[in-house]
């Protein structure tokens, strides 16, 4: 047989084919493989055996440079046959072929491209199982971990329920211990009491010999002298009541005057005592309940806040004329009100030189800066400046004046009206409360 070369689509007149190329380019492999080009040669092979026309065989040769050499043989003219009709007939089925082989490629890095994306997606689903394993192996940790909190707990558990038992029984005791308490407390507060203390240097008459000569229990704790009085306390001394929040005071109580029960909360009589005072102890209080005091405006407003109060002002001279008043209502306001007075209801056997004209007044002393306080030198409820002050100096014989003593007003103990002047001092003063409602127990 004979054969020829064709290269870069160009035939020679010879009857074979050598180094034909897929692109037709130097450096492109005719097949991506061998298999390739055999299968090309088979179908060549079975295309002309079919045919009417053999146009050749193919083989197929891999050349040193790496390419695959493609060689076609063309049948032998017979005799009384016509050789190859046409040449480019078999180019075509090559061109064909070589087609086919292109797509073949094609298809084949499409589905080289697709086992790239599955082994990815793969690597994917690997890494996937890998964290979902690790998870698994952390909520086993975890599970184990509190499978032994659940343990410890249990145990614990067992420790303390005996002791939550134990606690329950002492609860319950104290339960029942508070209870006892409460009606014990109960039955105090049906059945208070107090004890008293009498400052006499003789005992009141019925006082029994097992007590001491100054004490006398009470089926109450007293307030006031009304409260003494009303339990049998009949004589005028010296006693102690109670003042808020539970605290103890001792007052001297006038049993005696217009039916008795009277709180004394100021008395002059000597001199002896010095009124001219700061604020705080007329707040507090100075002085012997039995001599010269003040009882103290924080005490005085306890008692004048816990009812209806009157007022009795019992007044003496140097002639030893007494004369008094009395006003129904009494009281005064709290320290942050400057215990402002409220005082009515005059009737006496003088006239009136107090309720009407120191009314809703402030108690003021020396050292507040009132200036009436500082030339009356008392503590007061002053109003430009009085016509009342019984906590003034106490000037021996009545009669004083501001040439002999230097003074810039008058500072004696004053009731104007008993002489119309604020020049006479008066001796003896006692000022004293007693409830409003209080009514004397006569004598059977």
């Amino acid at each position: 047989m004979n054969k020829g070369n064709y290269e870069d689509a160009d035939w020679h007149p010879s009857t074979s084919i050598q180094e034909t190329r897929s692109h037709l380019t130097p450096d492109a492999p005719v097949m991506g493989s061998d298999n390739d080009v055999d299968k090309l040669s088979q179908n060549w092979n079975q295309t002309n055996n079919n045919s009417s026309t053999r146009c050749g065989e193919f083989s197929s040769q891999l050349t040193p440079s790496g390419h695959c050499r493609l060689t076609a043989t063309l049948p032998p003219a017979e005799t009384g046959q016509k050789p190859c009709p046409d040449m480019f007939r078999c180019t075509d089925d090559i061109s064909f072929w070589l087609h086919e082989n292109q797509n073949r490629k094609e298809q084949l890095k499409e589905l080289r491209e697709t086992m790239s994306e599955l082994q990815e997606e793969l690597r994917n689903h690997r890494h996937r199982v890998k964290v979902l394993e690790m998870q698994a192996e952390d909520s086993s940790t975890l599970n184990s971990t509190f499978e032994q909190r659940l343990r410890f707990l249990e145990l614990r558990h067992a420790e303390v329920d005996p002791l939550l038992h134990v606690h329950a029984a002492l609860l319950y005791e104290l339960q029942a211990q508070v209870r006892n308490l409460s009606a014990s407390v109960q039955h105090l507060n049906r059945n208070t009491g107090c004890t008293i203390n009498v400052i006499r240097a003789t005992p009141p008459l019925g006082i029994r010999d097992t007590l001491s000569p100054d004490a006398r229990y009470l089926s109450f704790c007293p307030s006031d002298c009304a409260s003494l009085y009303m339990n049998g306390v009949h004589r005028s001394g010296v006693y102690t009541v109670v003042m808020s929040p539970g605290t103890t005071l001792p007052v001297y109580c006038d049993m005696e005057t217009e039916g008795g029960g009277w709180t004394v909360f100021q008395r002059r009589r000597d001199g002896s005592v010095s009124f001219n005072r700061g604020w705080s102890e007329y707040r507090d209080g100075f002085g012997e309940p039995r001599g010269e005091h003040w009882l103290g405006n924080q005490h005085l407003h306890f008692l004048t806040n816990q009812g209806h109060y009157s007022l009795r002002i019992d007044l003496q001279d140097w002639s030893h004329v007494h004369r008094h008043a009395l006003y129904q209502s009494f009281r005064i306001d709290s320290e942050e009100d400057r215990y402002r007075l409220h005082v009515s209801g005059f009737s006496g056997t003088m006239e009136d030189s107090f309720g009407w004209y120191h009314d809703q007044h402030g108690f003021s002393t020396p050292d507040t800066g009132n200036i009436c306080a500082e030339i009356s030198h008392a503590g007061w409820w002053f109003h430009q400046c009085f016509y009342a002050n019984l906590n003034g100096f106490y000037y021996k014989g009545g009669h004083y004046s501001l040439k002999a003593h230097n003074l810039l007003g008058p500072d004696g103990i004053v009731w104007f009206s008993w002489k119309d002047s604020d020049f006479y001092s008066l001796k003896a003063v006692t000022m004293m409360i007693r409830p409003r409602s209080f009514r004397p127990r006569l004598s059977p």
